[in-house]
């Protein structure tokens, strides 16, 4: 009864009330990159759950600094549009992620190709409605909390696109990488044993990404920045956008006149090491925010106002669910949130309700210029990234917790070793099984695919030229 409730609350926001008129393009206005940019303060109004951390046992006490979520539109010479939204969120929901999209569309005539919406996956935020379901020891109260602010939440990102498309106007992009290493691979490095190592192992992605956007004074206006690695330095009960918030801060403190957007990259295995104190989370976001500075400040590649995208969505197996029998166990056995998961299967099994076999896993290319920007859904494990770089050149942008946080999102290697990435999240999620074995090779094909869709080459492909 609650997730139809919410649809049918959330339904009256994905058709317009009024035309906007935002999408004509002027003729003689194609000449050039347009953007435009718009931001809005998200963090809830009132005391509530918080998502992230199953060890949490109380609702949310004040705030470190706001929550944002911030919309860069871009317009290319022959008027062709997209929107990159950032949200300081642990992850949008397929539900509510779709609806937003479709608003967006009926709204503003833009495709799932022409929209990004990334999570930095702060777990300082708000739980959202349809989300991890099972984590969260909530009552009907907080509930209600939840799915009113999702409702909100919801209405404010549709807007926020309105006003960055209605704040369009004559800019010009630049893209390059930048370097930072603060986050440390958890699955080969022991947290507990950090100072004691003098190396650090397993694969990581240090890449920062940067897009500037200047107007015609040469004003920087945007700058959308990422980086691949969980936003878990704070596990307290205060909101805030950890350490890419308080990036996000440092930069707007540098550049007056600019909007700082933060991108989630392929993090998902990625822990900044050491943590737990505010401090920490300042040190990174500082240090994070001189790497972009750094970047800004040297020759950037200059991006034609050409602009490219494609989406698709592939359908990903699931493994068969557990037995009956072993849901049973489970549910006498566990506690907390497993407990929660086996009992919600076994009802699903008394009401005849079949489990999910596979999912539509969402994969999207962009691409500025001839700067290629590739986004995934789920939580990215970093050998997603590195591996995109090794096919399209290290120069390849490459974001996860995209468009749909549907789980964890591991590699063939991961799902044989197991562990938290590879099979307990995809019950921490809600799914009914751990993804399929042939997980990695579907994406990656999939990314091929959709690359030469979108004109994006490999390097070897130019050198034959």
């Amino acid at each position: 009864m609650k997730v139809i409730f919410f649809l049918t609350t959330l339904a009256w926001l994905v058709f317009p009330v009024q035309s906007h008129g935002q999408n004509k393009v002027l003729a003689n206005d194609k000449k050039g990159w347009k953007a435009g940019v718009a931001k809005v303060v998200i963090t809830p109004a009132q005391s509530m759950w918080m998502a992230g951390f199953a060890s949490r046992t109380g609702p949310s006490e004040g705030k470190l600094h706001d929550l944002w979520a911030k919309a860069l539109a871009l317009e290319d010479a022959d008027g062709q549009r997209s929107v990159l939204v950032t949200m300081d969120l642990l992850g949008l929901p397929k539900m509510i992620s779709d609806t937003i999209r479709k608003a967006i569309e009926n709204h503003y005539h833009l495709s799932k190709a022409q929209i990004i919406l990334n999570a930095s996956h702060t777990h300082s935020g708000p739980v959202l409605s349809t989300a991890l379901s099972d984590i969260y020891p909530t009552n009907q109260d907080d509930e209600k909390k939840i799915q009113s602010n999702s409702i909100h939440l919801t209405e404010q990102i549709i807007n926020l696109v309105g006003s960055a498309i209605k704040n369009l106007a004559p800019a010009s992009l630049f893209a390059q990488n930048g370097v930072a290493r603060f986050q440390v691979n958890r699955r080969n490095n022991d947290a507990a044993k950090l100072e004691t190592l003098t190396a650090l192992v397993g694969p990581s992605d240090p890449a920062v990404p940067v897009i500037k956007v200047t107007d015609t004074k040469g004003n920087i206006i945007a700058i959308a920045f990422g980086y691949a690695c969980h936003p878990t330095v704070l596990n307290e009960n205060q909101w805030s956008g950890d350490y890419p918030g308080y990036a996000q801060i440092e930069l707007e403190k540098l550049y007056p006149k600019a909007t700082a957007l933060f991108f989630q990259g392929a993090g998902a295995d990625q822990n900044p090491l050491p943590r737990n104190t505010v401090p920490l989370a300042v040190q990174y976001g500082k240090t994070l925010a001189a790497a972009v500075e750094r970047v800004l400040s040297e020759d950037m590649k200059s991006l034609e106002a050409k602009l490219t995208t494609a989406y698709n969505e592939i359908d990903l197996s699931l493994t068969t669910a557990p037995s009956e029998e072993k849901l049973t166990k489970m549910a006498e056995k566990e506690t907390g949130f497993q407990q929660r998961w086996a009992k919600r299967m076994l009802e699903k099994i008394k009401n005849g309700q079949p489990f999910q076999t596979t999912y539509p896993y969402p994969v999207q290319i962009w691409k500025l210029g001839e700067q290629p920007i590739m986004t995934l859904g789920g939580e990215l494990v970093s050998e997603y990234a590195i591996n995109l770089k090794r096919i399209f050149g290290q120069s390849t942008f490459v974001m996860g917790y995209c468009n749909d946080v549907v789980s964890y999102i591991p590699t063939s290697t991961i799902l044989r070793e197991g562990g938290y990435e590879g099979d307990l999240a995809q019950i921490v999620y809600g799914l009914p099984a751990t993804w399929a074995s042939d997980t990695e090779t579907k994406i990656m094909n999939g990314m091929i695919q959709l690359a030469e869709k979108a004109g994006v080459v490999k390097p070897e492909s130019q050198l034959i030229k």
